[in-house]
C-alpha cells in the first residue's frame, strides 16, 4: 500500500471522527429549541456538550491540515470553489463556539442569554446541512478548468443532489443528536429524544435510499468501483443493519449500543461515498480535470514526513478525546458546568 492510499484512509479517518463526535453537537445544537422547552431543559443540554464540543472540533481542524499537507490541490481548489460555503460554515461555528461558552454569563440578561439560544441553533443547523451539500458537489462533480481551478459560482454548488445529500447529512446529525441526548439526559429531554429518534430513523431510511437511488442519475461514476470489485457492497448493507437495528436497540433500551449504531450509520455512509470515489478526491464536470490521490498530492517525502507525524499525533488525539469522554461520563444536569 503505497503513502497516497494511505493518506486517503487517514483523511477518511479524520473525517468519520468529525462527523461522529462534532455530529451530535450539531444534531443538539439544532434540535435546541425541539428538545428543550424549559430553561432547565435548556441549560442541560448546553451541559450535555459543554466539555466536548471544543475537542471535538479538534478532529475537524487536523482534517483541513491532513488535506492541506497531503493534497494541497484538492484543498486549494475546494476551498477556492466553495469560498462562500465555507465562510457560512465557519461563521456558523463561531456563533455556536459563543453560545456555549457565553449561555451561563448571560442568565442576568434574559434577551442576551435568548440571543444565545438562537446562535447556538443557527450555528448548528448552518454547518449540519453544508458539509452534506459540500459532499454532494464533490461526488457529482464541480466545474473545473484544464488547470484544475473552479469556474463556478455559489449557485451552481446548489444542485439538487447535492441539496438531498446535504438533507441525508442533516438528518443524520439529527439521529446522532438524539441518541447522545438519551445517554446524556432523563426525564422529559430524554423521553422527547426517544420519540424523535424513532422519526429521525424513519427519516434517515427514506432519504438514503433516496441519495443511493438519484446517484444512479447525478453520480453514475460512483458506483463504478462497486461493479467491479463487489465485495465493497459489504459497507452499504452495513449501513442498512445498522439502520434496522436502531429502532431495535431503541425499544429494548439499549441506549450505549443505540450510539453506536447510529455512529455506525456515519461511518458506514462516509465510507460507502469513499469506497465509490476512490481514487478520486474530488470529480470534476471535466473527467480529464478529476482530483485524484495521485495527481493531486504532495511529494512523496512530504507524505512520509506528515505520515510520522500522524503516527505520533492521532494516537494522542485519540487517547485525550478517550480521557475526557471517561472524566465528563454520566447524566448531564441544568447546574452550570453541570456535567
Amino acid at each position: 500500500m503505497d503513502l497516497n492510499i494511505i493518506w486517503f484512509i487517514l483523511l477518511g479517518v479524520l473525517i468519520i471522527g468529525y462527523a461522529i463526535l462534532d455530529g451530535f453537537d450539531l444534531g443538539i445544537g439544532t434540535l435546541f429549541y425541539t428538545l428543550g422547552k424549559t430553561e432547565d431543559e435548556k441549560k442541560t443540554l448546553i451541559n450535555s456538550i459543554g466539555p466536548v464540543w471544543d475537542g471535538n472540533e479538534v478532529w475537524l481542524l487536523t482534517a483541513g491540515g491532513a488535506l492541506f499537507a497531503a493534497f494541497p490541490f484538492v484543498y486549494a481548489t475546494v476551498f477556492s470553489g466553495f469560498y462562500l460555503a465555507m465562510l457560512l460554515v465557519l461563521f456558523g461555528l463561531i456563533f455556536r463556539a459563543i453560545a456555549v461558552e457565553y449561555y451561563f454569563k448571560t442568565e442576568d440578561d434574559p434577551k442576551l442569554q435568548k440571543l444565545m439560544g438562537r446562535l447556538f441553533f443557527i450555528g448548528s443547523l448552518i454547518p449540519g446541512f453544508l458539509f452534506g451539500v459540500a459532499m454532494g458537489n464533490i461526488v457529482v462533480g464541480i466545474p473545473m478548468d484544464h488547470m484544475q481551478n473552479y469556474v463556478g459560482s455559489f449557485f451552481d454548488l446548489l444542485n439538487p443532489y447535492a441539496l438531498l445529500l446535504g438533507v441525508v447529512g442533516l438528518i443524520g446529525f439529527l439521529l446522532q443528536g438524539t441518541t447522545y441526548t438519551i445517554l446524556k439526559t432523563e426525564g422529559a429531554i430524554q423521553q422527547r429524544a426517544i420519540r424523535l429518534t424513532k422519526l429521525f430513523s424513519i427519516f434517515i431510511i427514506v432519504a438514503w435510499v433516496l441519495g443511493t437511488l438519484t446517484a444512479q442519475i447525478y453520480a453514475p461514476h460512483m458506483y463504478t468501483n462497486y461493479f467491479n470489485y463487489p465485495i465493497l457492497f459489504i459497507i452499504p448493507l452495513t449501513t442498512v443493519a445498522c439502520l434496522i437495528a436502531v429502532p431495535m436497540l431503541l425499544v429494548i433500551a439499549h441506549y450505549g449500543k443505540l450510539f453506536i449504531a447510529s455512529s455506525l450509520v456515519i461511518v458506514t455512509m462516509i465510507g460507502t461515498l469513499a469506497a465509490g470515489m476512490f481514487p478520486n478526491l474530488v470529480f470534476s464536470t471535466n473527467t480529464a480535470a478529476n482530483l485524484t490521490i495521485y495527481n493531486a498530492s504532495s511529494t512523496d517525502l512530504t507524505l512520509r514526513v506528515m505520515f510520522i507525524i500522524a503516527l505520533i499525533g492521532m494516537p494522542l488525539v485519540i487517547a485525550y478525546t478517550i480521557y475526557v469522554y471517561y472524566v465528563f461520563r454520566g447524566k448531564a444536569s441544568p447546574e452550570r458546568h453541570g456535567y
